[in-house]
This record gives C-alpha cells, structure tokens and sequence, in this order.
C-alpha cells in the first residue's frame, strides 16, 4: 500500500509566551498542497518570505534550533516541527507573528492537540521517504555525540542521555513508532539546570519563561534566600528543593522525562533533513547542533540516492532507439567528428546517448599518447550532438537544420576518460525550446561515476 501525503484539514491557532522575548506570540497552522512541504511565514513583518524547514537555513543552536532566510530569523522552532512530524503532516504553513515560537509548557504537547483539532487530511500525492539500506554512522566530535541509523521497515528512535550528574545521570528513552508520539514522547518537557537558569537570567533572556515550562534540576546546595528571589521572579509563593533534586515547580510525567525531551527534540530536528524518514535511529548524548549535523549527514545520502536514481541504464543487448545510421541521418558530422554511438532512451525532455571509446579514436593518437585522455571540449562536443538530436527528432525534415552552440556554462570536469570506456551522456531541457532555442543540463557518466557535466545552450537553424 503506497502512503498519501498528509496535510491539516482546518486552520488552527496556538497562543502563548515566547521563551525569550516574553511577548505574546500567535501562531497558526494552516493546510498546504502537495509536495509543498513544511514552511514558516512570519506575518509580522512586511516581506512575505516563506522560510522552509531545511538544515541548511539552521543559522543557530546554542538555546533551540533557529532558521534564517533572507535575513528573517526564526527561534526555537524545534518543538513545532516535532509536533508536525509526530503527527504525521507532511505538507503544513506555520504562521507566526514574532522571531520565535510560543514556548507553551517546553514541550510540543499543545501543538500535537491543535493539529488534532484541526483534522488531518490525506492528499493524493505518495510520500517519499528516505529509507535507511545500509548503516549510517555520525560522530560529533566537539560534543561526544553519536548517532546510528540502521534499516527499519518504520521510523523509530532510541536516546540516550548521560549528564554526569548525582541528580540527572544515565536516561534512556524509545519511541517504537511515530503513532506513540502523542501520548509518549509530546507531553515531555525540556529542562534546565539551576545554574543555567541562572545565567539565562543574569543575561536578560528567558523573559517569557517561568516555573511551568521547564524541569528544574538542581545540583548544588542552594540557600533558602536564593529560592526566595527564584520564588519573587516567577512570581511564586514559594519554591523548594525536592529529595530527588528538582524544584517543585513540576511533576515528571516520567521517570525518563528528561531522555524523551531530547527525543521529542531529535525528532523535531531531524525534520530538518527534509524527508521523511523509513529507519532505526540510535542517539547517544544528542543535542540540537548535534541533531542539525546528523540531519544534513542525511541529506548527503539523500542527494546521493536522488543522483544514483538518475543514472541512466545502458542494457547493451537491447535495442537502441537510434542506431549510427539513424544518427547519420539526423546528424551533418562524419568520422572523426561523429561522437554518439546510439540513443537508449529518450523523452520530449531528454535525451539518453552512449559514445563506446576505443584506442582507435583519432583523438588518443595525440592527446596524452603516453596516457590517452579524451578531450574535454570533445565531451562537451559529444554531449552537444546528443542533445542535438533531441532537438531535431522533432523537426519533420532534420536533414535541413543544423545546430550551434550559444553558450556553454558551468563546465566541470570530474574524471578522465579514457580508452575502454563506455561514455553515457544525458541531456535534459532545462526549459521549452523556444523560436529555435533550446536550454539544456548534461551529464556524463562512466558507469556509476559523473566524469563531467555542463549546461549547454544551441540554437536549431534552417540550412537548407
């Protein structure tokens, strides 16, 4: 059974402080079509720029996860992506009217709710999926994090906390599947240290927060006067320490409350990546620069499967579409100038060509003769005669056009080309032809390997 890509049926809003700035913040989440993906727009500003959920946006991580696009910030959006994930919605608009989400009570238990207000409507288009085949390892370095990820017919994480601490040590938490997430792993709020409170105070930030939306854990001997200024703060009538070693400004949902928070965090920014994601992820001492590293570590191998996913396929016991005398018939050049075997594949937006390269081509008597070498402008030249022909397979006389190059832009040579190679070039319409002239993205391979690439623009002209 193929998934459907998941969007909210209704507009839904959530109000509330914003961690840092203290001021009221409005956020509404609003339905998105298909392939749109999860995008923010701050409506509090002139410039309507819609910022997506994208690693490479991911401008700060020092207290949350914050994205700039245009110059526009958005702060501490990991809680919300978790919650669009964990709901399973694909396609969503966050609105928003200040730099930072509405912190609520630390954990992304309220937004989960109004997305399930809103109904979650199911879209006709398939969800892609990036599926793990093969282990994934990551270590950061600079913050002792480690993260596996491992083949899973499903999305699971593992997470796995160690402060080092008499009152928040060793924790471990799982979310089996994404449909616990509601129940198990959104109600979990972050948490804080006392002396980190501490400087966030002494630093003027966190002027929206107060006892009731963070876990307290303290891990010194605190004076009865310095709970009674915490108490004046957060305008408390008193706050004190409990045996376990947190304030009592909160009960724990759970004993692992702290590791399902840094869960519910690796969830929201491993959104990031842009994916969803089929696998098993395994997290030891995460953290969101941590988290925003392994999520671009993903959208390598996302970029590397997409790639591999465009290689042509060259089946040399199948017939081709064009053979070298079909060739001869559409193109004017001759030996030693021809330099396109046979067309396996073709659309009206690209073209498949292969080019065999033996000892024998003119071009290795000179070239290098002591290490031969296929000249690059000749691989341009080959990669321009395949693209010709997509051209001028559409025309009804070819024989009385020809086509000449333009412009040839972002040329890049990868690998060497050499005798025994089997050269396989695709030649793609960057955009329609238009009055004779065609915009086209080619690339070369040798086997699995990109040997070149370029974007070649020609103009289809009436000789005859």
């Amino acid at each position: 059974m193929i998934d459907k890509q998941k969007t909210i049926k209704t507009p839904v809003a959530v109000s509330g402080a914003g961690l840092h700035t203290g001021q009221t913040v409005n956020l509404t989440f609003k339905p998105s079509e298909e392939n749109s993906g999860i995008r923010f727009l701050r409506t509090d500003i002139e410039e309507q720029v819609f910022i997506e959920a994208d690693a490479n946006y991911v401008v700060d991580t020092s207290r949350g996860t914050t994205l700039e696009k245009d110059g526009i910030k958005l702060h501490t959006v990991e809680h919300v992506l978790a919650a669009v994930t964990g709901m399973d919605i694909d396609n969503i608009i966050i609105e928003v009217d200040c730099l930072e989400m509405p912190i609520m009570d630390g954990s992304s238990k309220f937004y989960a709710e109004a997305l399930e207000k809103a109904g979650i409507a199911q879209q006709e288009a398939p969800r892609e999926y990036f599926e793990v085949k093969e282990t994934i390892r990551f270590y950061d370095e600079e913050k002792d994090c480690e993260f596996i990820a491992v083949a899973a017919d499903n999305y699971r994480i593992s997470s796995m906390i160690d402060f080092q601490s008499k009152v928040l040590g060793s924790q471990f938490a799982v979310m089996d599947k994404l449909s616990d997430f509601k129940s198990q792993i959104a109600p979990c709020r972050t948490f804080v240290f006392l002396h980190e409170l501490e400087y966030l105070l002494n630093q003027n930030l966190i002027k929206g927060g107060d006892l009731s939306n963070a876990i307290v854990y303290v891990d010194r001997p605190v004076k009865q006067e310095e709970l009674d200024r915490l108490a004046d703060l957060f305008n408390k009538p008193s706050v004190e320490v409990r045996s376990e070693g947190i304030l009592n400004n909160l009960e724990p949902y759970f004993e692992n409350e702290a590791a399902r928070h840094k869960l519910l965090d690796i969830v929201g920014d491993l959104t990031l990546a842009g994916k969803r994601i089929k696998g098993q992820i395994i997290a030891k001492k995460p953290g969101h620069a941590s988290n925003v590293k392994f999520a671009k570590e993903i959208q390598k191998y996302i970029k590397k499967r997409i790639a591999e996913q465009q290689i042509p396929v060259h089946d040399p016991d199948k017939k081709p579409l064009y053979d070298i005398n079909d060739i001869k018939a559409l193109l004017p050049h001759r030996y030693p100038f021809l330099l396109v075997d046979k067309i396996i594949e073709m659309s009206e937006s690209h073209v498949v060509g292969v080019k065999n390269l033996t000892m024998n081509e003119a071009f290795f008597a000179g070239h290098f003769p002591g290490e031969p070498v296929m000249p690059g402008v000749l691989q341009v030249e080959a990669m321009a005669q395949t693209g010709g022909i997509l051209i001028l397979s559409s025309v009804e006389d070819p024989e009385n056009y020809s086509t000449y190059f333009l412009k040839i832009d972002n040329v890049k040579f990868k690998h060497k080309v050499i005798p025994g190679d089997t050269l396989i070039l695709k030649c793609s319409l960057i955009s329609p032809v238009r009055r004779g002239i065609c915009h086209m993205r080619c690339v070369g391979y040798v086997g699995t390997k990109i040997v070149m690439e370029a974007e070649l623009m020609a103009q289809v002209v009436k000789t005859k």
